[in-house]
């Protein structure tokens, strides 16, 4: 009989073993664990909101995005131009640290003023901007997740001493920035092709500011956050515009709510101010992608059970391997390289269908019960849909795999499932609660097993948004890629030491009794006269 026909004979001969009630039941538990848990979160979770939940704009790409600003602004043609000098920014921050017990002048370092190109002042439409930022210099962004960098004056040195010039110009769909220091020589900032921009967009002046991010301590060094609400203002003059729509004048908007804080009631509303000249534009909000710091979630967030569910997937494999090792200790056919192949086969693919049907059930139904109740869900494409899907899936198989090579190698199931939980389950739970500190967490993530679970992310760390970019608020530290690689270089060379430890034989003949599912197999009871040796 060739090697292939021999290997897909013992495949048949474990899949028949496999079988057995207790497998069976432990493999369905896991399952049920991703999707009970899973739905439990999803039907846990509504929104309340004070009368009807606002919706939540959405990009020119379908994406979730934040679109909360002030503006003055006008009608603007095909062809024309915005050009203003900035000559202040001021901002306020509410009960920041230590104390958290006043409101201080400061910007934080994503508070936005400048000049912005949009169609409509619908959340969510499609625009081009540029800026003098809190921290971060100027910047152009446009279509919410772009952002290109200009030079490095922040805004707390804008003064009428050290102005900012700013210009807009739209050609058709494409907008440019330019900035300059004193209004005569100008450097190019960047480009943005906005497909789609109607022949008619609004043009103005726009301020806006994000919350104010700080950690609080908790656990073993670990952290939470906490945002505290903020307002940012430029002043501009020398408002200079070409190509405006005849007879169309300034107006004065906000994008998103405004105006609902005690701040912005009794002390400094949001809004435009006009006098001698100077343009004040006051917001509060942001302009850019939203993420979770925004109240939504990623699909993965669906899968709180996978934990469970990795435990009854680690005991299935060990004690499929430690089996095999106390049949050949009572006097059984030995184990063998092919043998212990074919319990490879098995076991992954058992595994990963499991987790197939689970993972591809809780995703989509439990993303479809929050949207329901009133949460928003970070959309996906179909590629990282299915990556998601399908990758979960194959961390589960080879986190099996990881645990039947240790059952091979360390041959006691008490011994073994120890290990393999604390090297796959301990590390991916525990980084999953703000526990550790951030850098411990990161460290864990990048060189245990539990690495492989990245394949499950789908948030997207934006540089121009502030957040806490940590495990515990769903942010691995690999790429994908790069974490299911970790994992398999684990399962690939446990099983290789497995393997190189085996008689080179072929698979084991079949032992009266395995597969019946009476617990032959288990028992390891065959008698000397039936050894196959």
């Amino acid at each position: 009989m060739s090697s292939t026909n021999a290997l897909r004979h013992a495949v048949h001969r474990e899949w028949t073993g496999f079988r057995r009630p207790g497998r069976i039941v432990a493999m369905a538990a896991a399952m049920a664990a991703v999707i009970v848990l899973g739905l439990f979160y999803a039907f846990g979770n509504h929104a309340s909101c004070d009368g009807p939940c606002p919706s939540d704009p959405h990009g020119p790409d379908g994406s979730l995005v934040n679109d909360q600003f002030s503006l003055m602004h006008q009608d603007l043609g095909e062809n024309g131009s915005i050009t203003v000098r900035m000559t202040s920014m001021k901002g306020t921050i509410t009960y920041p640290p230590p104390h958290h017990d006043k409101l201080v002048p400061g910007l934080v370092p994503w508070a936005k003023a400048g000049i912005i190109i949009k169609d409509g002042v619908r959340p969510g439409s499609s625009y081009a901007a540029l800026m003098v930022t809190g921290g971060h210099g100027v910047r152009m962004q446009y279509d919410y997740r772009h952002d290109i960098a200009g030079s490095a004056g922040n805004g707390d040195g804008v003064s009428a001493r050290t102005p900012r010039w700013l210009r807009l110009t739209r050609s058709g769909d494409t907008v440019t920035g330019h900035e300059s220091a004193d209004g005569r020589r100008w450097a190019k900032v960047g480009t943005a092709r906005l497909p789609g921009l109607p022949e008619t967009v609004q043009v103005g002046l726009f301020a806006t500011s994000p919350g104010d991010l700080t950690l609080v301590g908790t656990g073993l060094g670990g952290a939470t956050e906490q945002v505290r609400w903020t307002q940012a203002g430029g002043a501009f003059d020398h408002v200079g515009l070409k190509g405006t729509v005849t007879g169309a004048g300034w107006r004065s908007d906000t994008v998103g709510e405004a105006n609902r804080t005690d701040w912005e009631k009794y002390f400094q509303a949001s809004g435009a101010v006009e006098k001698n000249g100077t343009v004040t534009v006051t917001g509060a909000g942001d302009i850019g992608p939203a993420g979770t710091e925004d109240g939504a979630r990623p699909v993965e967030r669906t899968l709180g059970g996978l934990g469970l569910a990795l435990i009854s997937v680690l005991v299935v494999a060990v004690r499929l391997a430690t089996t095999a090792y106390r049949r050949e200790a009572t006097g059984g056919a030995p184990v063998t390289r092919g043998e212990l192949a074919a319990k490879t086969i098995v076991v992954a693919g058992v595994t990963f269908v499991t987790g197939l049907l689970a993972v591809g059930i809780v995703v989509p139904v439990g993303a479809a019960v929050l949207k329901g109740n009133g949460i928003p869900v970070l959309g996906v494409s179909a590629l990282t849909g299915a990556r998601v899907v399908v990758g979960t899936a194959a961390a589960l198989a080879l986190s099996a795999v990881l645990a039947l090579a240790l059952g091979a190698l360390l041959r006691r199931a008490w011994l073994a499932v120890p290990v393999a939980v604390l090297a796959v389950v301990v590390p991916y739970v525990v980084t999953s609660f703000p526990l550790l500190a951030d850098g411990a967490a990161q460290w864990l993530l990048r060189v245990t097993p539990a690495a492989g679970f990245a394949v499950q992310q789908s948030l997207v760390e934006h540089p121009q948004v502030i957040a806490h970019y940590a495990p515990s608020t769903g942010y691995f530290p690999l790429p994908w890629w790069a974490g299911v690689g970790v994992l398999g270089a684990y399962a690939a060379l446990l099983l290789g030491l497995a393997l190189r430890r085996l008689p080179q034989g072929g698979t084991s003949p079949a032992v009266p009794g395995r597969g019946t599912g009476r617990g032959r197999e288990d028992s390891g009871q065959v008698p000397r006269s039936q050894d196959p040796r």
